[in-house]
């Protein structure tokens, strides 16, 4: 049963080197980093409306339009990798496949942009 446990051995040693080094960056970061929020910091950035505030408060739903967007279109790119490295071996039903793919995501686009959704006023 030891030679079992030997092989794994490795693997044991790379956990927690990579454990020693997360928690030294970490304690770097405390020690060497400014931690007093300043109203630069505490200022809206993504959501459009004051972090600290009151969390039933209504706000635009374009925020969630444009990341929708933005994760629809990163995905896109993550499943056009892969399926440029193996174009040669999936043949002409792939790319019609794809073809496909990026058409559906081309119309969903459009539709869109003609909603208005890409519209920041």
């Amino acid at each position: 049963m030891a030679p079992v446990f030997a092989n794994y051995f490795p693997i044991l040693v790379f956990l927690v080197i990579a454990g020693v080094i997360c928690l030294a960056m970490v304690a770097a970061s405390l020690v060497a980093a400014k931690q007093k929020p300043y109203p630069e910091k505490l200022s809206a950035y993504e959501c459009g409306f004051e972090a600290f505030d009151d969390a039933r408060r209504r706000f635009d739903v374009r925020f969630y339009l444009v990341s929708i967007l933005f994760i629809i279109f990163d995905l896109e790119v993550a499943f056009l990798f892969p399926w440029a490295v193996s174009l040669s071996a999936i043949g002409v039903f792939g790319f019609l496949s794809m073809l496909g793919f990026l058409g559906v995501l081309t119309v969903g686009f459009v539709y869109e942009w003609n909603k208005g959704a890409l519209d920041w006023e």
